[in-house]
């Protein structure tokens, strides 16, 4: 029965083992071809039925990650980095440390994102963190130009996102995934969404959007369309859609359909049957067209080969913002990076406004946590300006994406997924202002030591004045001695730091002309040793020790300059009171020794009492021989530099006013 009972069980986990492999190649043959929604449900349930995996809580992290869900996302990144971090690849700590700023954890995010940067050659993502330190600053310091609403009244329970001016700002179309009439859309694996459709809703001059209607049906097909621009006469649409033409769907060589532009023109209020961009291409996706100014040139998102979107363990792709021309006769160029402003992460939604500002959002560039809305102007000659986070309300830890504006009206539509939306992708609109350029801001990077040994000094206090010495902030300092002030350019300010048993240290500086970053290194060192009942102040103060000739009790000169020590460290702490202990050596009788030592301390009590020391505060006894630091008993031979180490005196503390036992 017992060989029955093991080969039972045997078979038994044999079977579960082969059962949970299966789930497994299951769930990843899911993963491949990004269907996760599907693939999550089957991580899920291994892990529930208790079946973990660095792999498993990697792509179940994934599944959340892709679909833009960040705080549900970290919650599998923390597991997989609990279990399994010295074997975890680096791509996840810029996962992890992305999807921590979903939940305001900034420290231990910049704490991952260092160790990402560790990571030499990995990526351009570590060494745009490292010119990036006091992004949050920034941000700050660009935030509070927006007043934005939520735009309910024509937000669905799905997504809805991506809004473009129609017909002169009357109207705006956006991609929604709703379901309205009598059909019922298929739903993609990738969210598990009905597929998107473009509708269009009237806009009153403030903003206020009405009766969603969906398109015409040359334009919407069963598949996905989204993200439109129009031309300024709205005679020419350019518009995403998935890869599916004339009623064939096609996919990549890994069987996954991609994304492509299509261009439609209106002749007599209908929309032309679609037609392809010449630089589609099965094996890419082409997404997100905007147009500039003046119609001659379409900008989009793409992960063609020469784009710097990508992972370097190819687990996912990303996107860059590339450029093409469009000729007179409706031809294009060939497309062209605009590398200036992408990075290895993803760069995509973009937009540009009548006043030459590229609008688009980035997970590469740093921000708040998933995609931010950045802007760069665009020079006359085609070049793009610094790349600048446009800050809070606009961007928060959420996705935020497809930002457009009418720089005449100054009122503007995005997309988000921040909480409090009627659905996952909502439309917010806003009203602009200020404007968008760039604030000049001196951000001023500082770190306080310890004068003498260098080492950080957490929980000063650093004050910001101006130079009439009014009190204008203040930052404490970090763990590592740190602090950050974002200030006006090209103002004169004095920074002074303090602490508590401290000296202060002061900088006057003028900040840069133009946005830049200062490091102001401050110092200070203590003044006040911090001392408990008991202890020897020796040590505490370098004192040496304080030696007697053979057979004598009289200070010497070299005992008067470290009892001077002693003296302003009694009037420094005026609380409290000190024993002086004195020690013999043992060549004499013990009773000699004893009567000795007594003297010995009594001289060097009287000696600090003629300095000005209260005699209460002072008490002195003599320990004869009793306490050698050696062997140098009568029985054992010893130099006299060996004696001399036993003639010597310490001097105990005590706050209390009596003292108290220290045996």
């Amino acid at each position: 029965m017992f060989k029955r009972l093991i080969i039972f069980i045997l078979l038994v986990s044999s079977f579960l083992g082969h059962a949970q492999t299966y789930q497994v190649e299951r769930g990843n043959s899911k993963y491949n071809v990004f269907a996760f929604i599907e693939a999550q449900k089957i991580y899920l349930k291994l892990v529930e039925d208790g079946y973990v995996t660095a792999e498993i809580l990697a792509k179940l992290g994934d599944t959340y990650y892709f679909n833009d869900d960040l705080k549900e996302a970290q919650q599998w990144y923390r597991k997989l980095f609990v279990k399994y971090e010295d074997s975890v690849t680096p791509e996840y700590f810029f996962r992890y440390a992305q999807s921590l700023k979903a939940v305001n954890r900034y420290d231990e995010s910049d704490r991952l994102m260092a160790k990402f940067s560790s990571f030499k050659g990995f990526d351009m993502r570590s060494k745009r963190y490292d010119e990036a330190l006091g992004y949050l600053q920034r941000i700050d310091f660009q935030s509070g130009r927006f007043e934005i609403a939520n735009t309910k009244e024509i937000n669905s329970y799905t997504a809805d996102f991506g809004p473009a001016f129609y017909t002169s700002n009357n109207q705006v179309v956006y991609a929604t995934a709703r379901d309205s009439g009598s059909i019922l859309r298929e739903r993609h694996s990738w969210n598990n969404q009905p597929f998107l459709q473009l509708y269009t809703a009237d806009a009153d001059d403030k903003g206020m959007l009405s009766n969603p209607k969906r398109m015409s049906s040359s334009i919407n097909t069963k598949y996905h369309e989204s993200t439109p621009v129009f031309t300024a006469d709205g005679q020419t649409m350019y518009f995403t859609r998935n890869n599916y033409d004339n009623g064939v769907y096609r996919q990549d060589k890994e069987g996954t359909n991609k994304l492509k532009i299509f261009r439609s023109y209106k002749n007599k209020g209908k929309w032309s049957r679609p037609e392809q961009l010449p630089f589609n291409n099965d094996e890419y996706s082409v997404a997100h067209p905007a147009l500039s100014p003046d119609g001659k040139k379409l900008y989009f998102s793409s992960d063609m080969p020469g784009s710097m979107g990508y992972d370097l363990e190819n687990e996912f792709t990303g996107s860059d913002i590339w450029a093409v021309d469009i000729m007179d006769d409706g031809t294009f160029s060939a497309p062209r990076n605009l590398k200036t402003i992408n990075t290895p992460g993803r760069e995509t939604f973009p937009f540009i406004s009548k006043s030459n500002i590229l609008y688009f959002s980035s997970s590469g560039h740093q921000g708040l946590g998933g995609l931010d809305v950045f802007a760069s102007v665009i020079s006359p000659d085609g070049s793009m300006g610094k790349v600048v986070n446009i800050g809070k309300p606009i961007n928060t830890t959420y996705d935020d994406f497809g930002f457009i504006v009418n720089d005449d009206t100054k009122i503007g539509y995005f997309s988000s997924n921040r909480p409090g939306g009627r659905g996952d992708d909502d439309i917010y609109r806003f009203l602009q202002l200020e404007d968008l350029r760039e604030k000049c801001q001196a951000l001023v990077l500082g770190n306080v030591s310890d004068q003498k040994t260098g080492e950080p000094i957490k929980d000063a206090t650093v004050v910001l004045m101006d130079v009439d010495n009014n009190k204008i902030d203040q930052r404490v300092t970090s763990g590592d001695g740190s602090y950050t002030f974002t200030l006006n350019c090209d103002q004169p300010y004095i920074l002074r730091v303090e602490k508590e048993d401290h000296t202060s240290d002061e900088e006057v500086i003028t900040t840069t002309t133009t946005s830049g970053i200062m490091h102001i290194s401050l110092e200070i060192e203590i003044n006040r040793i911090p001392v408990a009942d008991c202890d020897d102040i020796g040590p505490l103060l370098d004192i040496k020790q304080i030696y007697f000739d053979f057979d004598r009790f009289n200070i010497r000169s070299d005992a008067a300059y470290e009892l001077s020590k002693i003296q302003a460290f009694m009037e420094l702490y005026p609380q409290v009171s000190v024993e002086i202990r004195s020690h013999t050596d043992s060549r004499a009788p013990d009773q000699y020794n004893q009567i000795l030592s007594d003297r010995r301390a009594q001289s060097t009590r009287n000696w600090l009492i003629s300095k000005g020391i209260d005699a209460a505060r002072l008490t002195a006894k003599g320990y004869g021989e009793r306490r050698l630091l050696n062997q140098c008993t009568n029985a054992v031979a010893c130099s006299s530099e060996e004696h001399q180490l036993n003639r010597r005196s310490e001097f105990i503390v005590s706050s209390l006013e009596k003292f108290k036992d220290c045996d």
